[in-house]
């Protein structure tokens, strides 16, 4: 990352850090939700949140994850339409990574009472994500990136050592036999709406994060006036991490945290 990219990013940063603090005060409390729909991200699939719901059950909540096909943006947002269309009053969506866009874009759904981003993208309408991100240190786990026949998958080295850093190997392997390939064009779509304008917004922030850079996790969570919480965690928090992630959900769905 050369200097002139340092200087930008430190100063979106500053920017993102007073844009926070006005809107501080205009921040909405989250009514109590009785749902949760969770969202996974790109290289994953519907499982990635197993070791979260039985937490968010345990509490007493309705939780149902979404499995994403990850063949457009547009067919990911219908398949997250549908799951919500489901649920039967307030509801916490959540969204892993890429699908921090899923959720920006489908949150304004009135029964989102609230949302909750873990290490996500977090674009604003019709931004640029990419551009954005450029602004940041470049991650590793970018140059692991492999594509053939249209579609888009994380070389092993890159899943187990860049994505998933902090697992166990033999779960990471797991993992990378089951991870969602992603349509080449997945990460060029646009938003058309950024729902955490107007909801209550939390955000999980991957201090070892090897996939996305901590840093513009740290932007986009002020940007949006997030209540925040940083984990020493790769970019699978949700696995690594699944306690402290729940406990985020329950927040933001109004109940007391699981320990």
């Amino acid at each position: 990352m050369n200097t002139i990219n340092k200087l930008v990013a430190a100063a979106l940063m500053t920017l993102a850090a007073g844009l926070s603090q006005a809107a501080r005060a205009e921040q909405p409390a989250p009514p109590k939700a009785r749902n949760v729909v969770l969202v996974h991200g790109a290289y994953a699939d519907g499982s990635s949140w197993s070791d979260v719901i039985p937490l968010l059950q345990k509490a007493g909540l309705h939780v149902t994850s979404v499995q994403n096909p990850l063949t457009s943006f547009a067919d990911d947002v219908d398949a997250t339409k549908r799951i919500l269309a489901l649920q039967d009053g307030p509801t916490v969506l959540v969204g892993h990574s890429y699908a921090g866009m899923v959720i920006s874009e489908t949150g304004n759904d009135p029964k989102v009472s609230s949302l909750v981003y873990i290490a996500a993208r977090a674009p604003d309408a019709g931004e640029d994500y990419p551009a954005l991100a450029a602004k940041f240190p470049a991650t590793p786990a970018s140059k692991g990136i492999v594509h053939q026949g249209g579609f888009a998958q994380l070389s092993e080295d890159a899943f187990i050592h860049n994505f998933a850093g902090d697992l166990p190997r033999g779960k990471a392997e797991a993992l990378y036999a089951v991870q969602g390939r992603i349509s080449d064009t997945l990460f060029a779509s646009k938003t058309t709406q950024a729902a955490w304008h107007d909801k209550p917004s939390f955000y999980a922030v991957s201090k070892n994060d090897e996939t996305t850079s901590p840093d513009l996790e740290r932007f986009l969570a002020k940007r949006m006036n997030a209540t925040t919480v940083e984990l020493d965690s790769s970019h699978v928090s949700l696995i690594s991490h699944p306690r402290e992630i729940a406990d985020l959900i329950l927040q933001a769905a109004g109940y007391p945290a699981t320990h």
